[in-house]
C-alpha cells in the first residue's frame, strides 16, 4: 500500500520538529568562549605571576587568585587593574583550575588564554579563597 500524506500533515510534521529543535538549542546553556587568565591580588591588581605558583616555585600565600574573564585579553601589564567583570578564584584552587582546562597545579601564565572554555564565561562574581 502506498499512501500520500497530506500536506496538512507534513505542515504540522515540520512545525513540531522546528518547534522541538528551537526548544532544545534554548535549553542548551553550554556557552563556548575564550577566557583570559591572570595572577592578581584580591582587588584585581595584576601581580607577578610567580606567585600564583603552587608548584613550590613561589607561591604568595593566600591573598593572591587567577582572575578570568572572556572580556581578558592578553597583554595587562604587572601593576594595571584588570577591567572590571572577572570572576576570581583561589591560585591553589585545583578543582577550578581544572574545570577552565588549565594545568591543576603550578604556575599560569598572565595573559594565558583558553579557547572554548564551556559556559564559564566572566559573571563578575567571584569565588572562595
Amino acid at each position: 500500500m502506498n499512501r500520500r500524506m497530506s500536506s496538512r500533515t507534513v505542515s504540522l510534521t515540520s512545525t513540531f520538529l522546528l518547534l522541538a529543535a528551537g526548544g532544545l538549542a534554548a535549553c542548551d546553556t553550554d556557552e563556548y568562549v575564550d577566557e583570559g587568565f591572570y595572577c592578581a591580588d584580591a582587588d584585581g591588581t595584576i601581580v607577578d605571576e610567580d606567585l600564583c605558583d603552587d608548584d613550590g616555585g613561589g607561591g604568595g600565600g593566600g591573598g593572591f587568585f587567577i582572575w578570568h574573564s572572556s572580556g581578558y585579553r592578553s597583554g595587562y601589564p604587572v601593576g594595571s587593574k584588570l577591567p572590571a567583570g572577572g570572576t576570581k578564584f583561589a591560585y591553589n584552587d585545583a578543582a577550578s583550575r581544572s574545570k577552565f582546562g588549565l594545568p591543576s597545579s603550578g604556575k599560569i601564565s598572565n595573559g594565558t588564554v583558553k579557547t572554548s572554555v564551556v559556559g564559564k564565561g566572566g559573571s563578575g562574581s567571584s569565588s572562595g579563597g
